[in-house]
């Protein structure tokens, strides 16, 4: 006779939750570059102990999003261009391909998708924002049939996020984002290969454009001109 055993709830991953936390908090600029990371403060906010708060920083470290600070706690580590640059090189190579198969089967993207991007868009929503690209572009890789499209798209994904985070505060160029989304949605679901394929390439290739000029300026302001004595 089997012994009647009181069912285990799985208890949610504390360590993933408070990761995710701090990768949102940095991802939409809530942490800055340069601003200090303390385990006690976020583990106070959070209301978690300090352990898995402590273990969600060494992954975030190990991911090249904090680094060690002088005295205590960590800080957001800066954002490095050219590194966001080669990410998206590959990003472009991944989603051309990726397009390109999806439009070999004709693949339908949901139109709520996009009106959903462009209600984000208007409501001033980063986080929104970023979450529902995600979903489009992750939409297409999973149309690809080719399941190690997003696995490596995953690797970068983050960083990529973060990148997204930065350039949406500073740029006025939101909307034109959800215009080539639905473009290249069009040439997808008409099985336009070619179209779809040089779409979604210059879509990724004004991002790193857009995103290495807004964040040069952004890192490197020029400076206030000297005023000249009468």
């Amino acid at each position: 006779m089997h012994p009647q055993l009181i069912k285990i709830e799985s208890a949610p991953d504390l360590v993933d939750q408070v990761y995710r936390s701090l990768l949102d908090a940095i991802s939409d600029g809530s942490l800055a570059p340069g601003a200090r990371i303390m385990q006690e403060d976020i583990a106070e906010q959070l209301a978690v102990s300090r352990q898995p708060v402590l273990q969600a920083l060494r992954l975030l470290k190990k991911d090249g999003f904090v680094l060690d600070a002088p005295g205590r706690g960590v800080l957001v580590a800066p954002l490095d261009v050219g590194w966001l640059m080669q990410i998206y090189q590959v990003r472009s190579a991944l989603d051309a391909l990726a397009a390109r198969l999806a439009a070999r089967v004709r693949f339908q993207i949901s139109p709520a998708l996009i009106s959903q991007g462009r209600d984000a868009t208007h409501s001033n929503d980063i986080k929104a924002m970023m979450a529902l690209d995600l979903q489009f572009h992750s939409a297409i890789y999973q149309a690809s049939g080719n399941p190690l499209i997003a696995q490596s798209a995953q690797l970068h994904w983050h960083h990529i996020r973060r990148a997204m985070g930065a350039v949406l505060q500073l740029s006025t160029m939101r909307e034109s984002i959800w215009d080539e989304h639905e473009a290249i949605a069009t040439a997808i679901a008409a099985g336009d290969e070619l179209a779809a394929e040089k779409l979604i390439r210059q879509h990724a290739e004004d991002a790193s454009r857009n995103l290495s000029s807004l964040l040069n300026t952004a890192l490197h302001p020029s400076p206030p001109p000297t005023a000249i004595p009468a």
